[in-house]
């Protein structure tokens, strides 16, 4: 071979080299963070990707654990909630319904304004609690009704001779009847409520508890100013 052949083929080779790396380069790439032109023209940053941290699933029996994607896995673990819960929510349900009957006696019979007002908060927040306890039971497939169940013995509740005397009654001696009844009423609940707060465990009721505990602790405060003699 001549030096002349030599050097020819010399450049050539180099010339080879150098078009494959250029090829290369210029090859687009899927790397995290790469640059891709769009219709545009404005080159964008290509995103990342986005697969969050994996999550072990344990397998049926004889079978193994998998892992799987974050994104894909969901609880589905049932509210948890103790027999106390259901208890509570199946027993706050007719003593609420028995505070609407009340509070809707009082329009037509109170004197007081006041009274009236009272009564129509009553019916204005209880109302729409049963609604919440009975869904809370619903969404549990649990029924409301406790067959054989005595209510009229519950903290509170007011017999049905105490009810006829109070659906009798007119103006002041209605006045005089209702926050009698209905603060006793009260008291049963708030004492209801409190000791729930000491044994259940769902947290909707929880709150739910301590609602009542508060509001209609005030409720009785406020009716108790209603029928105070004057100074």
């Amino acid at each position: 071979m001549t030096a002349r052949r030599g050097r020819t083929l010399l450049v050539v080779t180099v010339a080879a080299v150098v078009l494959v790396a250029l090829g290369l380069a210029l090859r687009p790439t899927d790397r995290p963070g790469s640059v891709a032109v769009g219709s545009t023209g404005v080159a964008s940053p290509t995103p990342a990707p986005t697969d969050g941290p994996s999550v072990i699933v344990p397998g049926r029996p004889g079978e193994s654990a998998v892992a799987r994607p974050a994104a894909e896995v969901r609880d589905t673990a049932s509210p948890s909630y103790n027999s106390l819960d259901v208890w509570f929510v199946r027993m706050m349900i007719p003593h609420h319904e028995q505070a609407l009957a009340m509070a809707e006696l009082a329009e037509g019979r109170a004197a007081s304004p006041q009274i009236r007002a009272v009564a129509d908060r009553i019916r204005g927040a209880q109302r729409p609690e049963i609604g919440m306890m009975r869904g809370w039971l619903s969404a549990r497939g649990l029924p409301a009704e406790v067959p054989g169940h005595d209510h009229g013995a519950m903290r509170g509740m007011q017999s049905p001779e105490a009810i006829r005397r109070l659906t009798d009654a007119r103006g002041a001696e209605f006045d005089r009847l209702f926050v009698q009844m209905m603060t006793a009423h009260h008291q049963g609940a708030v004492t209801m409520a409190t000791d729930l707060l000491k044994v259940g465990v769902d947290q909707q009721l929880n709150e739910f508890a301590n609602s009542v505990a508060t509001e209609q602790s005030v409720e009785i405060n406020r009716m108790r100013d209603l029928v105070k003699p004057p100074a």
